[in-house]
């Protein structure tokens, strides 16, 4: 009986959240938009990086070192707790963080500004020739922003939950989601559409974000007020009982994160998070790379993800329709053998483009067509694990210790994206088989080798060879990966979702985790 008096009371309360809608909130709404947007920034001029590199014959061994500068959103849990005690109340529990943070990514990227064509391996002065790229100062300086990028995103993460009312909570995931996507656009595409047209330099650009981040976070110093959060009140259990918890110290916060840790659906929570996105991790990582390697202009390739921006804003707001219930994860099922099946469908684009190039060395517009086509079924699998996954985050994590808990979910969530991508980036050359042969024009003398990059086949021609490619590691990795993809699904994946989604809402609260202690 009491199972069903909870059931009604959901179902009424989900009908007040209907009336209600987000006309009250529409104000915090923005300014988290606006905060994502940010975010997005660095994270955007991170991805033209690589782009930029495939100029300079760099290896995907070289590729997987940069990927390491991603890497701060995977492992922001380790300082999370720190941001999320220690404040200064009068300016406000989360402002104390973004404001310095975000004052210091414009002081990082001006900093970088003057740097960044040094490190790219551009020539200081006229006549001079390229010299090789600085990966490990790229890598570096890029980790940097990504840090704080990832500090920024911890403390804008914990407001959402207290900046919006509890029934719009859910559109915290649809702010980032949309924001970021923005941001990564303005940081990526945009970037390089101007820097194709010789309209803007990556220096400029840098300067000018630079300029962005001061003033606008001045205004949200200035502007923007945080409620007074108080005592935090959580449900202490099963009946009408509270629990108060008051602010906690640093070493209370990390205690708490140990006890968040050690609740029961923890274990089957991350490791499904550290093992659900290994079947897409060669799609995701190498796919774009491979597409330039085969002729295709990265400015081009860059130009095409403005038709994907109406659909990367529009489809959060489209899904978090149907992810705003009791069972946001169904959502989530369901796109994942979608996700899996282009894994094959984009190998065939890459094996498919030498095909598609005119004489004149250009390709034709059907071509694009297609690679935008292909692009937006990407990106509606690739949303719909996102919003749904965001959803289901929101929806579980305790108020007590918001920006604690979500950044554990997503930390982890991240980090089951990162290291598959970084080993499918790192093993595709071991991976590719290829062989130069042919004989020496001048001397005569047979060649033979492996002819590796675009060095290596560049070497192999000047010596009179021809560089044949038996074995593509690329292709190799989606096949492996679409196979692990495939079976983690049927085996375990699809059955632990379920059962996690099923779990009480008591299974998630740390406050009654504590109290049984």
């Amino acid at each position: 009986m009491t199972n069903n008096r909870d059931e009604d009371g959901s179902s009424k309360d989900k009908s007040t959240v209907v009336e209600k809608g987000v006309k009250e909130d529409i104000k915090n709404i923005l300014v988290l938009l606006f905060l994502y947007i940010l975010q997005g920034i660095p994270l955007g001029l991170a991805a033209a990086i690589p782009l930029i590199l495939t100029n300079r014959n760099v290896s995907y061994k070289q590729q997987a070192e940069f990927s390491f500068s991603y890497w701060p959103f995977s492992v922001k849990l380790l300082w999370a707790p720190i941001v999320d005690s220690c404040f200064v109340k009068s300016f406000g529990r989360r402002k104390s963080w973004l404001v310095p943070i975000q004052y210091l990514l414009g002081v990082t990227m001006y900093i970088l500004s003057n740097n960044v064509d040094y490190y790219l391996g551009e020539p200081l002065f006229d006549g001079d020739e390229k010299r090789e790229p600085n990966l490990t100062m790229l890598t570096a300086m890029f980790f940097f922003l990504n840090f704080l990028a990832a500090t920024q995103d911890i403390a804008v993460d914990g407001w959402a939950l207290t900046m919006l009312q509890k029934h719009n909570v859910g559109y915290a995931s649809t702010c980032n989601s949309v924001g970021q996507t923005a941001g990564y656009f303005m940081g990526y595409v945009f970037f390089m559409a101007l820097e194709s047209y010789d309209m803007v330099t990556l220096p400029g650009f840098l300067r000018f974000w630079a300029v962005i981040f001061t003033i606008s976070t001045t205004l949200v110093a200035v502007l923007k007020h945080e409620k007074d959060e108080g005592e935090l009140v959580v449900d202490g259990s099963e009946d009408d009982e509270h629990e108060e918890i008051g602010d906690l110290g640093v070493v209370d916060t990390y205690k708490l994160l140990w006890s968040i840790i050690k609740l029961g659906v923890m274990p089957a929570t991350i490791g499904m998070l550290l093992t659900s996105k290994i079947g897409f991790a060669a799609t995701d990582a190498v796919t774009g790379l491979k597409l330039v390697e085969k002729g295709v202009p990265k400015d081009k390739l860059a130009m095409l993800a403005i038709p994907m921006i109406p659909l990367q804003i529009v489809l959060p707001w489209v899904i978090s329709k149907y992810t705003s219930g009791p069972r946001p994860m169904d959502v989530f099922l369901k796109a994942i053998p979608a996700r899996l099946m282009m894994g094959p469908v984009m190998a065939w684009l890459v094996w498919s483009t030498p095909s598609w190039k005119q004489e004149n060395g250009e390709f034709p517009l059907s071509f694009y067509v297609l690679i935008i086509i292909l692009y937006a079924i990407h990106q509606v699998t690739l949303y719909s694990m996102f919003v749904s996954i965001m959803a289901f985050f929101a929806q579980v994590s305790d108020p007590a210790v918001g920006g604690t808990y979500m950044t554990l979910l997503n930390t982890i969530t991240n980090l089951g994206g990162n290291w598959p991508s970084t080993l499918a980036l790192w093993f595709v050359d071991s991976l590719t088989v290829t062989e130069c042969r042919g004989g020496n024009q001048e001397d005569g003398v047979e060649v033979q080798g492996a002819c590796l990059g675009k060095d290596g086949m560049e070497q192999c021609e000047r010596m009179g060879g021809t560089c044949t490619v038996y074995t593509d590691g690329y292709y190799v990795e989606v096949a492996v990966c679409c196979v692990i993809g495939l079976a983690w699904y049927l085996v375990w994946g699809a059955r632990t979702i379920t059962k996690l989604q099923d779990q009480p809402e008591q299974s998630w609260r740390v406050v009654k985790q504590k109290r049984k202690q």
